[in-house]
């Protein structure tokens, strides 16, 4: 299968990579070669810490990296493509133009996908000609570890596209979880209606940032606490979600104050170096509200 990736961060350069360890060829787009680039490395250095941890082979690193192709004109990533998977910002006017523009020059029975977390794909679908052929592929943060994958059937979605996107994602080696398009989807809102609460568990003195965590880590066997992830999710993105969740689902979604201040300060979690936790080199070190050690 040709796949295409349209969007070279986090999100976008995993997926290109899963979709190459499982033989696809794969073209990886974004407005910005330096960003096809820096996804490229990033591709190379998760491969490289496979071999390492003798996860992957050599064989199996230079075999996938070959089917990686990077390509900055959009209309020539998706002029053959089987599948086009957009991983941009969450924001539904971008998503739609992309959406809009890989339409016109991918082939009339491609696939298009959006990798959105929370957003009407519904929506999104209504912006085709042929809107039976978009569906929702959400995956994981990040793509080359996460094993789940949530592929949203929106209302026009035909079943010959949700099949062949369930076995795309079961052809990763994922599980692939159907859900019907609604708002959050199911992880989405699941996992931010947890998030929120314990965030207004830290305002309100009930337990430490590190406390809640353990408990839902070791009580409730999470492999990370609501308040890591949140970190390691985005701040400024968990607050998006939860406005937009607000929206659709009312005022339990309701983001609390301390989400609002620290998005507000810049402290957006991993990617800024402090969110609930302190961030150095990849790994949480401590709580934000602790002082270092000396």
């Amino acid at each position: 299968m040709q796949v295409t990736v349209i969007g070279a961060g986090s999100m976008g350069h995993g997926i290109a990579q899963v979709s190459a360890m499982a033989g696809h060829d794969v073209r990886l787009n974004d407005v910005d070669e330096d960003r096809i680039a820096a996804g490229i490395e990033s591709i190379e250095e998760n491969l490289a810490g496979g071999v390492a941890r003798d996860k992957v082979t050599e064989e199996e690193r230079d075999t996938a990296l070959d089917r990686i192709e990077a390509a900055s004109d959009l209309d020539a990533a998706v002029s053959d493509a089987d599948l086009v998977v957009e991983a941009v910002p969450e924001d539904m006017d971008l998503k739609k133009d992309v959406f809009t523009d890989v339409e016109a020059a991918a082939p009339a029975d491609a696939i298009i996908g959006s990798n959105t977390s929370s957003l009407s794909v519904t929506e999104l679908a209504s912006t085709l000609e042929r809107p039976e052929r978009a569906v929702g592929l959400h995956f994981f943060n990040p793509p080359h570890i996460m094993d789940l994958v949530e592929v949203v059937i929106a209302e026009q979605t035909s079943e010959a596209v949700e099949e062949t996107a369930v076995e795309y994602v079961e052809g990763l080696d994922k599980e692939a979880v159907v859900v019907r398009d609604s708002a959050g989807f199911a992880s989405s809102r699941l996992g931010v209606a947890l998030g929120l609460e314990a965030i207004r568990m830290v305002e309100s003195g009930v337990a430490s940032v590190e406390d809640i965590d353990t408990a839902m880590e070791e009580g409730y066997s999470h492999p990370m606490g609501p308040l890591k992830l949140t970190d390691l999710v985005g701040l400024d993105v968990r607050l998006d979600i939860a406005e937009y969740l607000r929206d659709e689902l009312g005022e339990r979604f309701r983001p609390p104050q301390t989400l609002r201040k620290k998005v507000r300060a810049g402290n957006l979690g991993k990617k800024s170096g402090e969110g609930f936790y302190v961030w150095e080199d990849g790994e949480a070190v401590r709580p934000a509200d602790e002082p270092p050690e000396h």
